[in-house]
């Protein structure tokens, strides 16, 4: 491992890392945006009218069951 660091200078593997790992989160990121279903900036957060009356119906649900 010694060697590694002969050969490659530490500080700027580190840098580099860390911007290659910044770089990947804002790719998945906006990867996200791009979709319908998990853009959390637009529109609907359950994406139409359909499915936040299915989601508001499963909420109540469990509370008409009877035991």
């Amino acid at each position: 491992m010694w060697r590694m660091w002969k050969i490659l200078d530490y500080r700027r593997t580190v840098v580099l890392a860390h911007v290659g790992m910044a770089v990947l989160a804002l790719l998945v990121h906006f990867i996200l945006l791009s979709t319908e279903n998990f853009n959390w900036l637009e529109g609907n957060p359950y994406g139409n009218a359909e499915s936040a009356a299915e989601v508001a119906d499963a909420a109540v649900m469990p509370q008409q069951r009877e035991v």
